[in-house]
């Protein structure tokens, strides 16, 4: 799936992590310090819902911790990706224009309105309580002038919110280029009930 990531080029060689929840106890996560582009099964680090690395020769990425925490705290969640797609990363530094995801239904129901999370530096632990605590009821976060972060419950969900969101960044700055010499018809607001209606099995 890493591999998956970089050649879409949602992702370059060193930036980004994945990790997959294995059981109650476990979960493995993409490592540090190598090629993201041809990592294989025994470059995967293993690592304990306490935080331990079982596979010491590798070295965990510098964002386990959120990985780790997100899992605890997200116990319907079983797959996380974070990685730097460059038009969604693009609106993690842009004050006054946020994704539009009601362009297309698809995008709309699978990502409603993405979060924005603020800022803290990369690798830190209060990076961590502020993913863990700002995707408590999302899927899909911005972290501010960072990147993105995707949750779901199998990686093919996660790795397909994160496509969808780089489609919808696409979208937006097209629209935004576009504005005033085409109109622009987004999904109305009964649309998107109807779509939340949906997804909530009513």
């Amino acid at each position: 799936m890493m591999t998956r990531l970089y050649n879409t080029r949602l992702t370059t060689t060193s930036g980004g992590n994945i990790s997959l929840r294995i059981n109650d106890d476990l979960f493995c996560i993409s490592p540090s310090g190598l090629d993201k582009s041809c990592l294989t099964p025994q470059t995967i680090a293993i690592v304990t819902m306490d935080g331990e690395n079982l596979t010491p020769h590798l070295k965990l990425s510098i964002e386990s911790e959120m990985h780790r925490k997100l899992l605890c705290s997200r116990k319907d969640v079983s797959a996380i990706i974070h990685a730097h797609p460059c038009w969604s990363s693009f609106f993690s530094a842009i004050e006054d224009l946020k994704i539009n995801t009601s362009f297309i239904a698809e995008s709309y129901f699978l990502l409603g309105q993405p979060v924005m999370i603020p800022y803290h530096r990369m690798g830190t632990d209060q990076l961590a309580d502020e993913v863990a605590s700002s995707l408590g009821h999302s899927n899909i976060g911005i972290l501010e002038n960072h990147g993105v972060i995707t949750l779901g419950t199998t990686l093919i969900q996660a790795f397909d919110f994160i496509e969808v969101l780089e489609n919808s960044a696409k979208m937006t700055i097209a629209a935004a280029i576009l504005n005033g010499n085409v109109r622009l018809r987004p999904l109305d607001e009964a649309r998107k009930r109807e779509l939340d209606d949906m997804k909530n099995g009513k």
